[in-house]
């Protein structure tokens, strides 16, 4: 065992003493957060869009959808009694932990705040949120993401308010489709503002992102569904406290492929305009080749014998030819000239 798989080992056994003592100690003012009955969860027109089959159920869950930002997709969810309960349960869970002086382990590190479900015993109840909806969901919406092989989930609540310390910045989530429920209580400000989607390799990058910006306000019971790698935050809170339901979904397989892909990547806006970008530089290097040689006195024997063209693309580079040499360079689309001593100069 290597010293990451220790790390690991270490980290599991701590979060299962860590839920024993949970499930031992904390007593819970509700029971029905703990099994998932979808009459008591969900909002009428939520369960009616699931009691399809085969291709109408495709058709009947796009049916509740609205998509104010391209890609970003709204419906109406969980009940709103559902969500008074939820934010009590927590609100109750919190109180114990201070009383008796327990540490509550954060579900993220981005937020000072907030409390992971499956640590006071709601595993059950978001394995079956994850198999029965969200995939089937996340199929429809997000194939292009690993949306058809979700196996893996987080889930837990957070709250803003002007007091709370919370992630305001654009960022995008360690997920590949990430849902929130706005679980309501009295607030003012707090829209989530969207930017646009990005790949590993572009998180914190972006040529036109000033571009890309939309806001958006939760609503009591609303969900709010997209790409894990869409940058969003969160603007403050005015006055209030705004408490939303969060999960994260993630897919081994995608990750796998995503691991060996090392080409522009179609879901990520930035690969797409540098994609965009690349193939115009391409076409004006093209063209500055072309009368370069146009306007240069060559000999006719001279420039017969001298080949020399962009010719195609491999992976980010461009491929020319020069006297029957291969020339490859990486990342950089150059103009070159034809001197009058037959020189070749290559530059930016």
């Amino acid at each position: 065992m290597d010293d990451a798989e220790m790390y690991d080992s270490l980290m599991r056994q701590g979060l299962e003493k860590y839920r024993q003592k949970i499930a031992s100690d904390y007593q819970r003012i509700f029971q029905d957060p703990y099994t998932l009955n979808p009459k008591i969860f969900f909002q009428p027109t939520f369960l009616e869009a699931f009691r399809a089959n085969g291709k109408n159920l495709v058709t009947s869950i796009r049916s509740i959808m609205s998509e104010p930002v391209p890609g970003v997709y709204t419906f109406n969810m969980l009940n709103l009694n559902f969500c008074e309960k939820l934010i009590h349960e927590v609100k109750h869970f919190e109180a114990w932990a201070r009383n008796t002086d327990s540490s509550i382990l954060r579900p993220n590190t981005g937020n000072e705040d907030g409390v992971s479900l499956d640590d006071i015993g709601m595993k059950a109840t978001l394995d079956k949120l994850m198999e029965d909806y969200i995939s089937l969901i996340s199929r429809v919406l997000f194939p292009d993401v690993g949306g058809c092989s979700l196996d893996s989930r987080h889930g837990y609540v957070l709250q803003y308010g002007k007091d709370k310390a919370i992630e305001e910045d654009l960022h995008v989530d360690d997920s590949e489709v990430t849902l929130h429920v706005c679980l309501g209580n009295q607030f003012a400000g707090g829209e989530l503002v969207f930017g646009g989607q990005r790949c590993k390799d572009h998180v914190n990058g972006g040529t036109h992102i000033e571009k890309e910006f939309y806001s958006f306000l939760p609503v009591g019971g609303q969900a709010i569904i997209h790409r894990g790698c869409r940058r969003y935050g969160a603007k403050p809170i005015k006055f209030g406290h705004r408490y939303n339901f969060l999960m994260w979904f993630k897919s081994s397989v995608f990750r796998e492929l995503q691991a060996h892909d090392k080409g522009f990547k179609d879901f990520c806006d930035e690969c797409q305009s540098q994609k965009i970008a690349r193939r115009n530089e391409w076409v004006a290097a093209k063209k500055r080749v072309e009368e370069m040689l146009l306007l240069e006195s060559l000999s006719k024997d001279y420039y017969e014998s001298c080949l020399f063209s962009p010719c195609c693309f491999y992976g980010s580079n461009v491929v020319w030819y020069y006297d029957g040499m291969l020339l490859l360079e990486h990342r950089m689309f150059a103009f070159c000239d034809f001197l009058y001593d037959r020189m070749l100069f290559v530059g930016k």
